[in-house]
C-alpha cells in the first residue's frame, strides 16, 4: 500500500482510505447499515483518488475541474474528522484489556446518540455520491497526468532583452563574473573553466548571465547562449550551440547526437570560446553538453545557471566558483519597479508595499516571474510541494529552525517512514532538498548542515498565494476582519491578532482547523478549535499565561504543542490526556516542574524543556517512546541518580543533559566518590542506549570528568558528542567510535597521545577543542594519515606560550579553521607563528583568527596592519602570509577580543592544577611548569 501521506494535492485522501480499509476489518462495522456505507465510501473514493493525484500535475485547470477537485479534497477532510472524532471519544473510555476496535463496538452502544456515527456517514455518503456523479459527467479521467500550462513565449525570454540602464543591483555580480572571465589560468587545462550561477526561479540568473554574455562575447573567438528546458532535447541544444559558434545549419540538419558532438569538438578544439547554458534543471543534459567542451589550453569559459546546488556542484570547475545569487533580486526589482511607475500618490505606493504579493500576482508585468516560479514549483515532487507550501505559515524574514519545522511536518502527516529510515531522517532529506533546489535559504550552517532556513520574500509571496488557492494554509493578520473563502479553514496562521477580528474565531467555518500558529498577542483558548486540532504552535506568543491552557484537555487530537511564554508557570495535569501528542516543546516558559501525568503520553517522541524543569521521581524511565530529550537538568547529586533510568529508553537518539550542583557536592574523598558515581551514570548511558547525539553541559568544576571509565559498545552509534566540561585526557576508546562525526570537548592540557587518539576517529568531520595549552609547550598535528576526514577545526588556547604546528600531510580535507589564542605582552604560540604550518593544509578555504588580549576597542581593527603591537603584528602577518600560499585562495578574518586575564578560567578546585597533572603522570616540561606555576598562583 502506498504511504498514507497528507499532501497539498490530495489532502487527507490517502490516510482516509487506509482508515476506511481498517474499519472494514473490524467488528465495529457490523452495526446495521454502517458496514455497507463504509464499503461504499471506500470504493467510490478509491476510484476518484487517482484523478485527484493526476490533477496535481496540471498547472492550469478549467473552473469546473478545479471546483470538483476542491470539493472532493474538502470532503475527505470532513470524513476523516468524523471518523477520528468518534474513535477518540470511544478511546477515552477504553478498558485496557480488549482490543481497540472490540472496545469500539462495545462502547458504541452506550453513546448517547447511538447512531450518531451512522447518521454522519450517511450525510457524507450523499456528498460522495454527488461528487462521483459530477466526476463522471465531466469525464475528468481523460485529463492527462502530464497536462501543463502551455506558454506561447518562453517566460525567460524577456530577461534577455532588458536594457542595461533599467537593471538594478546587478553591477556587483557582473563585476565579479567579468573578473573571472578575464582572469588568466596559471596552468594549462584540457577543459574550459566553468562557473555556475545558482538561485531560485525569478531571482535574475538569466538576466545576469545574459548581461555578462553581451559584454564579454567580443573577447572570445566564438560564443553561444542556449537555454535548457524542464524536458530537454539534447539534439536541439547541440544544434543551437553549433549554429551560434559558427557551424552552418546545412551541415548539422540530419546529424544525430553523437555526430553533433564530434563536429562541435572539432570546431571548438583550437578556439577560445564562451558558452552560456541557461537554466539546467538536472545533471543529465549537462552530461551531454560537457562532451563538446574541449579546450586545448585556449582558456575558454562556460557559464551555467541553475536552480539546483546539486547541479551546480557537479557542473562548476571548483566549488568556490559557484556564485550564489540568493541575496539579489534583479528580475524581481525590475518587475516591482515597473509596477510602481504606474502608481500615483502615496496611498497607492503604500498599498503596493504592504501587499506586494497580491500586486505581483495581478500585474501583467509580473506574470513572467510567476510563471518562472511555477516552473520550479511543479518541477519538484508532490511531497516536497506540500512541505514547501507549509512554510507559508511563517512571516516574512522569519528564521525557521529545522528541528521545529521537521517536527511540525511529521505531526501534520506529511512524512512517512520508508526504506528503513526514520521519519526525521526522511524529513531532513526533504529540508536539504529544498535548499539544494534554491527554494529556501540555509541559515546557521554548522557541520555542513543548515540548522535553520529562511524563505525569500518573492518565493514567500508565491507560496502564500498558492497555499491560499489550494485552501492549504489560511493567513490572517490585523487587517483581516472576515474570511472570504467558501471552504473551511484547515491550517491557520495569525499575525498581530487584535480584538476587532476575534469574531472570525467564533464562526462555524473555523471549527475544523487542524493547525494553528500565532505570532503576537494570544487569543482566548476557549475560541480555539478543539476536536480537529493537530498542531498548536504558540511559541511566538510572549504574553501567554497559565489561564490560556485551562482547556488543554479538549485538544485530544493534538500531536504537536509548543509554548514559550515565561508567564506560563505550570503545565496542567490534564496534558496527560493528549494521548496522540508526539512533540512537547516548553522551552522558554516559566515551568519548573513537569506533571507526573506526562507518563501517559505513550506516543511522545520529542520533549524539549529548560534545564530548570524538574521531573517527578521515576517518570523518565516510563517514557519508553521518547527519542529526543533536551535539556534535562540535574540540580543535585540525589537527582543525578535519575540518569540510571535512561538505560530503559531504548529508542532514545538525542539527549542533552545539564547539571549544576557545585554546592551539593562534598569535599575530599566523599566528593571524589560522588564524582565517580556521576561518571558511572554517564558511562552507563553511553553503553546501554542507542544514542546518536549526546551533549553534556556540566557547570560543576570541582572534579573534571573521567571518561576513561566509560565503556561504550564497539558498535556505538554515537554521531555527535559535546562535552562542555573539562576532562583530564582523551579516553582511549574514543578513537574507535566509527560513526562519530562531530566532537566538541574541553581538555585541561592537550597531550601528544590525545592528538593521536583524536586523529584515529575515521568519520570525524567537525572538531572543536578548548584547552589551556599543550603539556610540553606545543600542540603538533602529525601528517601520518590522521584526521583524514576532518573538514572543520576549531582550537581555543586560553594561555600564552603554546606553539601550534601542522605537519605536511596533516588534515588533508580541512576546509575551515578557527583559531583562538591569547597574546599577553609576549610572543604568542611560543614566538614561532611563522612555523604554524598552515601552508600544509592544502584544502583550506577559510581561516578565522581571534586574538584575545588588551589591544584596541576599534571593531575595524586589522591586526596585520598594526604597527604598534609587535606581537599581534608578527602573529597575524605570519598567518596571513601562510594562507596566501594555499591553492584555494583562502579567506582570512581577524578579530580582536578584549580579555582581562588570558589564563584558564576555572572555578573552585579541590586540588591545585599541578596535582591534576600528577594524577595522570603527565610529563611536566619547562613550558608546562611555567603554566602550572601561573595557575597555582591563581588558586
Amino acid at each position: 500500500m502506498a504511504a498514507a501521506l497528507v499532501s497539498v494535492s490530495t489532502g487527507v485522501m490517502k490516510p482516509l482510505l487506509s482508515k476506511l480499509a481498517k474499519l472494514l476489518e473490524e467488528e465495529f462495522i457490523k452495526l446495521k447499515g454502517v458496514r455497507k456505507d463504509i464499503k461504499f465510501l471506500k470504493d467510490e473514493l478509491s476510484v476518484m483518488a487517482p484523478t485527484l493525484e493526476m490533477l496535481a500535475d496540471a498547472e492550469q485547470l478549467d473552473p469546473q475541474t478545479r471546483e470538483w477537485r476542491d470539493k472532493l479534497r474538502e470532503l475527505a477532510y470532513d470524513l476523516e474528522d468524523c471518523i477520528d472524532d468518534f474513535m477518540v471519544r470511544v478511546e477515552h473510555e477504553r478498558d485496557g484489556h480488549s482490543g481497540f476496535f472490540k472496545r469500539f463496538f462495545n462502547k458504541l452502544k452506550k453513546l448517547k446518540p447511538r447512531h450518531e456515527i451512522a447518521n454522519q456517514i450517511e450525510q457524507l455518503k450523499a456528498c460522495v455520491i454527488e461528487t462521483s456523479e459530477r466526476h463522471k459527467r465531466y469525464q475528468l479521467m481523460q485529463i492527462s497526468s502530464t497536462s501543463r500550462s502551455t506558454c506561447e513565449v518562453d517566460p525567460r525570454l524577456p530577461a534577455l532583452y532588458v536594457e542595461i540602464d533599467k537593471l538594478v543591483g546587478i553591477d556587483g555580480p557582473m563585476k565579479h563574473i567579468m573578473e573571472w572571465l578575464t582572469m588568466k589560468t596559471e596552468a594549462s587545462a584540457a577543459e574550459p573553466q566553468v562557473l555556475s550561477i545558482v538561485g531560485c526561479g525569478g531571482l535574475g540568473k538569466t538576466t545576469l548571465a545574459n548581461q555578462v554574455y553581451q559584454n564579454a562575447k567580443s573577447q572570445f573567438s566564438c560564443s553561444a547562449f542556449v537555454s535548457v528546458s524542464r524536458t530537454p532535447d539534447a539534439k536541439k541544444i547541440l544544434r543551437d550551440i553549433a549554429k551560434e559558434v559558427g557551424i552552418t545549419a546545412d551541415n548539422i540538419l540530419d546529424d544525430d547526437v553523437r555526430q553533433l558532438i564530434d563536429k562541435l569538438r572539432r570546431h571548438l578544439l583550437d578556439k577560445r570560446y564562451l558558452i552560456v547554458v541557461d537554466d539546467i534543471w538536472d545533471k543529465k543534459p549537462w552530461e551531454t553538453i560537457k562532451n563538446v567542451l574541449v579546450n586545448k589550453d585556449c582558456d575558454s569559459r562556460v557559464i551555467t545557471t541553475t536552480r539546483s546546488t546539486v547541479v551546480a556542484s557537479s557542473v562548476s570547475s571548483h566549488g568556490d566558483e559557484i556564485l550564489r545569487r540568493c541575496g539579489g533580486l534583479p528580475l524581481a526589482i525590475i518587475t516591482i519597479s515597473s509596477i510602481l511607475t504606474d502608481q500615483h500618490g502615496k496611498g497607492e505606493w503604500d498599498r503596493v508595499l504592504n501587499d506586494i504579493g497580491t500586486t505581483l500576482a495581478k500585474n501583467l508585468g509580473s506574470e513572467n516571474m510567476t510563471t518562472i516560479l511555477s516552473m520550479s514549483y511543479f518541477d519538484i515532487p508532490h511531497n516536497l510541494r506540500t512541505c514547501l507550501l507549509y512554510l507559508s505559515v511563517f512571516p516574512e524574514d522569519y528564521v525557521i529552525k529545522k528541528q521545529r519545522l521537521i517536527n511540525r511536518w511529521i505531526a501534520e502527516g506529511f512524512i512517512h517512514e520508508e526504506d528503513g529510515r526514520t521519519k526525521y531522517e526522511i524529513a531532513e532529506g526533504y529540508f536539504n532538498d529544498l535548499i539544494n533546489r534554491s527554494m529556501i535559504q540555509p541559515i546557521d550552517v554548522k557541520y555542513g548542515q543548515a540548522k535553520a532556513c529562511r524563505v525569500h520574500d518573492i518565493i514567500l509571496d508565491y507560496i502564500k498565494c498558492k497555499a491560499a488557492e489550494e485552501n492549504f494554509v489560511t493567513s490572517l493578520d490585523a487587517a483581516d476582519h472576515a474570511y472570504p473563502s467558501e471552504y473551511k479553514v484547515r491550517r491557520l496562521c495569525v499575525s498581530n491578532h487584535i480584538e476587532e477580528n476575534v469574531t472570525i474565531w467564533t464562526k462555524q467555518i473555523m471549527f475544523h482547523v487542524r493547525s494553528v500558529t500565532i505570532f503576537g498577542d494570544p487569543v482566548k483558548t476557549s475560541l480555539l478549535p478543539s476536536s480537529a486540532l493537530r498542531v498548536l504552535d504558540l511559541g511566538d506568543c510572549w504574553a501567554m499565561d497559565d489561564h490560556h491552557l485551562s482547556s488543554i484537555e479538549k485538544w485530544f487530537h493534538l500531536k504537536y504543542l509548543r509554548l514559550s511564554s515565561v508567564s506560563i508557570t505550570k503545565l496542567p495535569e490534564e496534558v496527560g490526556g493528549l494521548y496522540y501528542l508526539q512533540t512537547l516543546d516548553i522551552q522558554g516558559t516559566g515551568i519548573e516542574e513537569v506533571p507526573s501525568s506526562i507518563t501517559k503520553l505513550r506516543q511522545l517522541v520529542c520533549l524539549y524543556v529548560d534545564c530548570d524543569a524538574r521531573f517527578p521521581a521515576g517518570t523518565i524511565g516510563l517514557m519508553l517512546s521518547l527519542e529526543e530529550l533536551r535539556d534535562y537538568g540535574v540540580k543535585s547529586y540525589e537527582q543525578m541518580k535519575s540518569l540510571q533510568e535512561f538505560s530503559k529508553l531504548t529508542k532514545l537518539r538525542t539527549l542533552k543533559i545539564t547539571w549544576d550542583f557545585d554546592d551539593n557536592l562534598s569535599d575530599g574523598l566523599e566528593g571524589r566518590s560522588q564524582a565517580k558515581d556521576i561518571d558511572s551514570y554517564v558511562g552507563n548511558i553511553l553503553s546501554s542506549c542507542n544514542l546518536h547525539c549526546l551533549s553534556i553541559n556540566n557547570f560543576h568544576e570541582k572534579y573534571p570528568m573521567l571518561p576513561d571509565s566509560y565503556h561504550p559498545a564497539a558498535s556505538c552509534s554515537i554521531h555527535k558528542l559535546c562535552w562542555n566540561q573539562f576532562i583530564y585526557k582523551v579516553p582511549n576508546w574514543m578513537g574507535s567510535l566509527g560513526n562519530l562525526s562531530v566532537l566538541k570537548m574541553r581538555i585541561i592540557l592537550v597531550r601528544p597521545e590525545d592528538v593521536e587518539i583524536l586523529g584515529e576517529i575515521p568519520s570525524l568531520l567537525f572538531l572543536k577543542l578548548h584547552t589551556s595549552g599543550g603539556t610540553n609547550g606545543k600542540i603538533v598535528i602529525h601528517g601520518n594519515n590522521t584526521f583524514r576526514s576532518l573538514k572543520y577545526f576549531c582550537l581555543c588556547i586560553t594561555n600564552c606560550g603554546t606553539s601550534l604546528e601542522f605537519e605536511f600531510g596533516s588534515m588533508p580535507k580541512l576546509e575551515h579553521m578557527k583559531l583562538k589564542f591569547c597574546v599577553h605582552k609576549m610572543k604568542c604560540l611560543n614566538g614561532d607563528a611563522s612555523s604554524l604550518g598552515i601552508q600544509h593544509l592544502s584544502a583550506l578555504t577559510k581561516v578565522e583568527v581571534t586574538i584575545s588580549g588588551n589591544h584596541t576597542d576599534d571593531r575595524n581593527y586589522n591586526p596585520a596592519e598594526d604597527n604598534n603591537d609587535d606581537t599581534v603584528t608578527f602573529v597575524s602577518r605570519a598567518i596571513k602570509a601562510a594562507t596566501e600560499t594555499l591553492p584555494n585562495r583562502s579567506t582570512v578574518r581577524f578579530e580582536i577580543q578584549e580579555m582581562e586575564d588570558c589564563c584558564l578560567g576555572l572555578k573552585k578546585m579541590p586540588l591545585p592544577p599541578t596535582e591534576w597533572l600528577n594524577c595522570w603522570q603527565i610529563r611536566r616540561s619547562r613550558q608546562s611548569k611555567l603554566l602550572m606555576g601561573r595557575l597555582n598562583k591563581r588558586y
